[in-house]
């Protein structure tokens, strides 16, 4: 690619330019080549960042975290086989089901009463006991608020996918991670705001809807990154095959886009699509420096690949669903985000599972529990133990939430003998640090997990949203950006936080 020096000396016109003209006119007449945009950035000695981190008025508390991770299973991971202890379903197992009031299920899961598949013990000074399919979390249990009673009005993968990464059921607003860079801006020039890192084997419902900026500015969108493959950013480069790429074809090309840019904003000041894309371009440019850096495990020390179970690594990318594989490409993306965070990321997205596929390879695990839930616990588990470890280990943990969700639950009733139904009347999600109180629950479910134990007292997304934004210094009822005519916010009208998970 041609260097900023070069592009320097080939069009000087641009020091005249940046001499006479503001920085946001001078980013659009000099701006159609990633080299040209990131030389436009060094001109006039300012960064993008400088304006987006100013604090937003929304920003009314104490901060006690910058941070934030969101680990989704897409699927829906069962709560009562991995996190959420029911004695009386080991007592029940085997007898028809009874849930007392008449079921609407997604599908045929109303079979007998399912006891967990794998054992539970407890953990940690705090007794919590999990699954023994999810061990190695109970090294780190004592970091964590697990909360029992989360409920969807959804039982539909789309709809409540949507709701947990974007706030509602609709597509078309932003995600969670749009939302806290638009509040809280950048903490890094060379890196996107918001970074997703997909399950290997593909994107789960909705896709980039999950993480779209919706009627926000696209500069807040998520940035699609896999790491462990050989281009973890798309189009970051020129392919392979573009041989037929040189400097001068490459300026000619840049020149070209730089006047259609100039001549198109003339006439139209502030059009916020092609200010996005301009700092869109820019940014593209710097992380070509800065994104091989920060995804590149080589320096780190043979003690914490050890950590994260990657010190001996599978040939080939895993695509097929065992435990080894499984962790191995989940803690790929722990220690990913992990790199990623201390470079200033703000929000870091990590899927589990995709809706492709069969045998399952994802959580949805109507047919058998054991068999998909099995390596997609196990490697999860490894990966997040060890991601947190290795945060508390660099102070990170501090100053980063950790949210561990999925979109529903599965019943405590059997589908087919070896699989659950849906369950949207209660599910478990949990966080920990950035002011996050470990070693505790809030909110159960019932003897059998099959709704809240407090029915009138459910946890929705709102209030693990709200949460979260209060722990960043936010307040969410004040977090809004003007969209037809509706002062729109990722809590909706609804939204409380919730006081006693904060340390």
């Amino acid at each position: 690619m041609t260097t900023s020096d070069e592009i320097q000396k080939k069009i000087p016109f641009q020091e005249k330019w940046a001499e006479r003209s503001s920085r946001r006119d001078f980013l659009w007449s000099s701006g159609g080549g990633l080299g040209g945009i990131a030389l436009s950035a060094m001109l006039a000695g300012q960064s993008d960042s400088a304006e987006s981190s100013q604090l937003h008025p929304a920003s009314v508390y104490p901060a006690k975290a910058k941070r934030v991770v969101q680990m989704f299973m897409a699927g829906a991971a069962s709560h009562i086989d991995l996190f959420d202890y029911k004695p009386e379903l080991i007592k029940r197992h085997g007898q028809v089901s009874d849930f007392g009031e008449p079921v609407e299920a997604f599908q045929n899961g109303l079979g007998p009463w399912l006891k967990p598949v794998w054992n539970f013990r407890p953990y940690g000074q705090c007794g919590k006991h999990l699954g023994e399919i999810v061990s190695p979390l109970g090294e780190v249990v004592d970091e964590i608020a697990f909360v029992h009673n989360m409920v969807s009005p959804s039982g539909v993968h789309s709809q409540a996918t949507l709701l947990q990464s974007t706030g509602f059921v609709l597509p078309g607003f932003p995600g969670a991670g749009c939302w806290v860079g638009y509040g809280l801006g950048s903490l890094n020039d060379n890196l996107p705001m918001f970074v997703v890192l997909p399950d290997q084997r593909g994107l789960g419902s909705n896709g980039v809807k999950n993480w779209d900026s919706g009627f926000l500015p696209a500069e807040y969108s998520g940035t699609v990154v896999y790491p462990g493959l050989e281009s973890p950013i798309a189009d970051l480069r020129v392919h392979r095959a573009g041989t037929f790429v040189s400097d001068t074809s490459e300026f000619s090309t840049q020149r070209i886009l730089a006047e259609l840019n100039l001549r198109h904003a003339r006439n139209r000041k502030g059009d916020a699509r092609l200010e996005s894309r301009i700092r869109s371009y820019e940014l593209a440019a710097r992380m070509q420096m800065a994104a091989p850096e920060a995804l590149d495990f080589s320096n780190e020390p043979e003690h914490v690949m050890k950590l994260y179970g990657l010190h001996s690594a599978p040939k080939s990318w895993p695509t097929e669903i065992n435990s080894a594989e499984e962790t191995h490409a989940f803690s790929t993306r722990c220690l990913a985000a992990r790199r990623l965070l201390e470079r200033g990321v703000r929000f870091v997205q990590i899927w589990s599972g995709n809706d492709n596929g069969f045998p399952r390879r994802n959580w949805d695990s109507h047919e058998d529990v054991e068999r998909d839930h099995g390596p997609l616990a196990s490697g999860m588990a490894r990966g997040a133990a060890a991601f947190i470890t290795d945060l508390k280990r660099t102070g990170l943990l501090e100053d980063t939430i950790i949210l561990w969700t999925t979109e529903f639950g599965r019943m405590p009733s059997s589908q087919g003998g070896k699989g659950r139904d849906h369950n949207p009347f209660v599910f478990t999600n949990w966080l920990c640090g950035g002011g996050i109180k470990g070693g505790i629950t809030y909110g159960q479910s019932d003897e059998f997990g099959y709704k809240p134990l407090e029915r009138d007292r459910p946890t929705r997304v709102y209030d693990i949203h709200a949460t979260i934004l209060k722990l960043l210094g936010m307040d969410h009822t004040a977090l809004t950006w003007r969209h037809n005519g509706i002062d729109r916010r990722l809590t909706d009208v609804h939204g409380k936080v919730i006081n006693e998970l904060l340390a």
